[in-house]
């Protein structure tokens, strides 16, 4: 057994949706989260800029001992997964191949929908993953460059976020599945449910992620902690993430503080 906590890193509060469901497939893991929410939104900046807050990111787990690192952050994973995860001697896994994967499994996806930031849509990433487990599907994709900032100032369920979410899935109504290639975008999940058919999936990242993780840490790696305990490090603790991440998890109080040492 290895008791070393899972590290995970986002910009902000995105990555919750992830840790959300890492914490119900390993109730007894300790987990590290490092939210980067000094330099959010991660989505305008170049990629040269992201690979280096994720180095930092990374580092400052490695810090806390992690035994591997989830980037729970569509960003960070589409600019800077491949230049980091050679540089470090734990496993490192984002978001992206793994729901490749996972929709290539799937033979009642035909077309799929991809939404996330401007940079990742830019990137091209999602269509090449999805096409390179499964070159016959036919892949759609929109930026929706403000969602990730509205989740972070909380306006997640009011008429604002229900009217930009109407408005990024005007081509997107009859896919079969939409994958939320942002992390912050589960937390608008409802939203797209109502925008597309109902028999059309809504992938959230965070259950493929945990699902990746149990394969990747096997028995010998997993905690054999009773209770597994939460640190929540923040590069600027002067913003919402607490108030947005009291209606996202329901664990009581929070354990957050600054990081000192990143960046």
């Amino acid at each position: 057994m290895d008791n070393r906590p899972i590290g995970m890193f986002d910009s902000g509060v995105g990555g919750l949706t992830v840790y959300k469901e890492i914490r119900k497939k390993f109730p007894n893991e300790n987990i590290v989260y490092l939210g980067d929410t000094k330099s959010f939104p991660y989505g305008s900046k170049s990629k040269e800029s992201i690979i280096n807050l994720t180095k930092s990111g990374i580092d400052f787990l490695i810090s806390k001992n992690v035994k591997a690192v989830v980037i729970a952050c569509g960003t960070a994973t589409s600019q800077a997964l491949d230049a980091v995860k050679e540089l470090y001697d734990i496993p490192i896994i984002g978001i992206i191949e793994p729901t490749a994967k996972y929709i290539s499994k799937n033979k009642n996806i035909h077309k799929v929908g991809v939404v996330a930031t401007a940079g990742t849509i830019r990137s091209n990433v999602w269509e090449k993953s999805i096409l390179n487990y499964n070159n016959n599907l036919e892949t759609l994709s929109n930026p929706c460059p403000l969602l990730a900032p509205m989740a972070e100032e909380g306006w997640i369920d009011n008429e604002i976020a229900k009217l930009t979410v109407h408005e990024y899935m005007k081509n997107l109504h009859d896919v079969d599945a939409l994958v939320l290639g942002c992390t912050h975008y589960p937390l608008f999940a409802e939203l797209f449910k109502n925008e597309l058919r109902t028999d059309a999936e809504v992938i959230n990242t965070g259950t493929v992620i945990a699902n990746q993780l149990q394969n990747l840490l096997g028995k010998n790696l997993l905690s054999s902690s009773k209770i597994g305990k939460t640190e929540i490090y923040l590069t600027d603790t002067e913003c919402n993430f607490i108030s947005v991440a009291q209606k996202v998890l329901t664990e009581g109080k929070l354990d957050i503080k600054k990081a000192e040492t990143i960046l």
